[in-house]
């Protein structure tokens, strides 16, 4: 702590001075404790076990809680669980501290995506007070770090957010980005990799709330992310800009809005046998959508968000030589609305929380403890809670994906929520005998079926007999579903996925709905030479399309040290796609 070594005792330190105590980490096992000792605070390492209540009074006294505020604590998690005492103190800190005023809200649903692992503990965030005296004096772009760390982000992760969306970004479009970075586990590998001095700022907590102490700690930390943004721009490359989507997010046209581009011409190259669909994550940097355009014959992406056709988000970019005309959707059309999709939610909802669309699905869900803070925040209120009650509670619901199941309680969607928002089947995920959070991870990391659908419908009256398919990166199966559920019957299918609980979804799927074709499975696309795919195309011609969506953790998220695009161990598995599709092309030119 202060650059010392663990071992080494820490300096008594006046609370009446201008020194800034840091505190590095609110876990249990390593929790500073503040110890008021002659009106001189000291540091020590707090322990799990026990203590006598006037003692863990003092020891949280001594933090900067009021003792009002910590008896309320003990009293609602025992004296025992040091750890829960702490959490909700800290969430009642972040209560009280949120703005009281009427602020305006932003009931926009934001579609965030990426990203896999953000914890929603309230401990890994600092909580500020944005009253005028402390905010007169910074730029529009620090009010919004300001606010985005309200939110429960870190600066860290604030500050990249604004790089990559830039400085004019909206609150949605940032919050949108910093969930991306779920996905790529962004957070906890930032934290660890990069170099000591550009570790993520330490966490400050002031005996008291003076707003001199707070402007103080506000400059102190912008400082910090000024130096750690002007170290991540030494280690970027000039590729890693930020790709401005377009707006609406609509591609070449949706069922419900059609784009004014209504043809496109496509280089000789790209032009097929066979057909082409790549998929990934549209927050990409705008050097690895160049470097996949240039890759697949430069045709340019389409960038499209399922919003438009399911009641979620999820932004991502579609590389094809399909044509775009005479496209039509899936019937019947999927719910368009939350309460369209989840009907019971209604009862529950109340008039504050004004979203209409949920975020982009993730791979993993809002914790119980953090659903019972939720509860806790709200239950003292008669009717509507204040605006800063409101606030706090809808940026969680926004960012976890939080419906209201109850009087003051909301809960996470369920896997077959998932499994409807996607369009993929009820139960589609149990086919493989598979955990409730495994349910969450494959789905999390699918196509959105209706989209894809939307734009694979055209092939239907290219193929009324049935088609050849040569999925890669299958997943869960998306595309075999969004082809079986337009009528395209599968003569063949050839299906390369590495997870073997994926694979036993995709064949139980197979069974469940008797298909008539043959599935022939792989674990890994490098199984996929030029003799192997000579010898299935062979056996039953070549493919008539090649369909796939290469892993994204390298390309997404706020983490600077594993975000390295295409070179990332799991992004570089694209050029296998690219090496497997000329190998097609290849063949199919020899046979034909």
């Amino acid at each position: 702590m202060d650059g010392k070594s663990s071992g080494e005792e820490s300096d008594n330190i006046d609370w009446d001075t201008e020194d800034e105590l840091e505190i590095q980490n609110y876990g249990l096992s390593s929790c500073p404790s503040l110890t008021n000792l002659d009106g001189k605070a000291v540091v020590k390492a707090s322990s799990s076990t026990a203590v006598p209540c006037s003692n863990l009074i003092n020891h949280f006294v001594g933090m900067g809680f009021s003792q009002k505020m910590v008896a309320k604590a003990i009293e609602e998690n025992g004296e025992g669980n040091t750890e829960s005492i702490l959490e909700t103190l800290l969430t009642y800190s972040a209560i009280e501290s949120s703005p009281q005023q009427p602020q305006p809200i932003d009931f926009d649903y934001c579609s965030l995506e990426d990203d896999e692992n953000f914890h929603c503990d309230l401990s890994d965030s600092v909580s500020w007070s944005e009253d005028e005296e402390c905010t007169d004096s910074l730029s529009d772009k620090e009010k919004t770090l300001l606010s985005l760390a309200n939110m429960g982000y870190t600066v860290e992760e604030a500050s990249v957010a604004l790089d990559r969306c830039g400085p004019d970004a909206a609150i949605a479009e940032l919050t949108d980005f910093l969930c991306a970075a779920q996905i790529a586990k962004a957070s906890d590998a930032y934290s660890q990799e990069l170099p000591d001095e550009h570790k993520p700022t330490p966490k400050l907590i002031y005996a008291d709330g003076s707003k001199h102490r707070k402007r103080k700690f506000i400059k102190s930390e912008l400082q910090k992310i000024k130096r750690q943004r002007s170290y991540e721009k030494r280690i970027m490359s000039e590729d890693d800009e930020t790709i401005h989507l377009p707006n609406p997010m609509i591609g070449y046209g949706v069922p419900s809005e059609v784009c004014p581009i209504v043809h496109r011409s496509l280089p000789e190259a790209a032009i097929g046998p066979p057909f082409f669909y790549y998929e990934n994550v549209a927050l990409a940097p705008k050097g690895v959508w160049d470097t996949i355009k240039r890759f697949l014959y430069d045709v340019e992406p389409e960038f499209v968000d399922s919003k438009y056709f399911c009641a979620a988000a999820r932004k991502r970019g579609y590389v094809h030589n399909l044509p775009i005309q005479n496209r039509f959707p899936l019937l019947p059309l999927p719910a368009s609305t939350i309460h369209e999709a989840l009907p019971l939610t209604r009862k529950w909802w109340p008039a504050w929380d004004e979203r209409t669309k949920l975020n982009c699905l993730q791979t993993v869900i809002g914790s119980a403890k953090l659903t019972e803070r939720i509860r806790k925040a709200l239950e003292d209120w008669d009717g509507e809670p204040p605006l800063h009650v409101q606030k706090y509670v809808l940026e969680q619901c926004r960012k976890w994906n939080l419906v209201w199941v109850g009087r003051n309680k909301v809960a996470p969607l369920e896997p077959d929520e998932f499994e409807m928002l996607l369009g993929f089947p009820r139960n589609h995920t149990r086919g493989g005998g598979i955990s409730r959070t495994d349910r969450y991870k494959s789905l999390g990391n699918s196509f959105q079926v209706d989209t894809v659908a939307y734009h694979l419908s055209v092939l239907k009256d290219l193929f009324p007999g049935g088609i050849n398919l040569l999925s890669l990166f299958s997943g869960i199966g998306g595309a075999e579903v969004a082809l079986h559920r337009l009528g395209i019957p599968l003569k063949n299918a050839v299906s390369v996925e590495i997870s073997e609980v994926n694979r036993n979804i995709v064949r139980s799927w197979w069974e469940q709905t008797n298909q008539k074709g043959n599935l022939i499975d792989f674990a890994d696309v490098q199984e996929l030479n030029g003799d192997r795919l000579e010898q299935l195309m062979n056996s039953f011609g070549g493919f008539d399309l090649v369909i796939g969506g290469s892993p994204c953790n390298n390309l997404a998220g706020s983490n600077r040290v594993s975000r390295n695009g295409l070179e990332g161990e799991q992004s570089s598995l694209f050029f296998h796609y690219h090496r497997i599709l000329e190998l097609v092309k290849c063949i199919m030119g020899k046979q034909g």
